[in-house]
């Protein structure tokens, strides 16, 4: 199950999973992130959260996961990648080529420094 949240004062999202991911969690995260922008121009940031990489599980889930990431990679302006996955270095370079995102990866013991590196302006 993917647990979400979304810190309105900062624009920043909360992604965390222990188990694979499925569709419905991305018809949930999807109504609640276009709420929020239906309010507010973009997101500061999206902080994953997790200390391995989760799945999915099955093809409707990583359809959905990548739905969710085309049709929302304008509106997100950094994202934080806190776990100690193996597939994390992975996931940073893939972010990279398909979001304008700023997109850095930390260890799974820094979600305090990766939230406050969310927060913090763009330079």
């Amino acid at each position: 199950m993917l647990n979400y949240t979304i810190m309105e004062h900062d624009g920043v999202l909360v992604l965390t999973s222990d188990s694979p991911l499925n569709q419905k969690d991305f018809a949930g995260l999807c109504a609640t992130v276009d709420a929020y922008l239906a309010k507010h121009e973009k997101l500061r940031g999206v902080l994953v959260y997790a200390k391995r990489f989760p799945g999915w599980e099955d093809v409707s889930g990583f359809s959905a996961h990548l739905h969710f990431a085309r049709d929302h990679r304008d509106k997100v302006e950094r994202i934080a990648i806190a776990t100690d996955s193996m597939v994390a270095g992975i996931a940073e370079s893939l972010a990279k080529l398909f979001t304008p995102a700023d997109v850095r990866r930390f260890g799974y013991s820094e979600p305090d420094i990766a939230m406050g590196w969310l927060k913090a302006r763009a330079a």
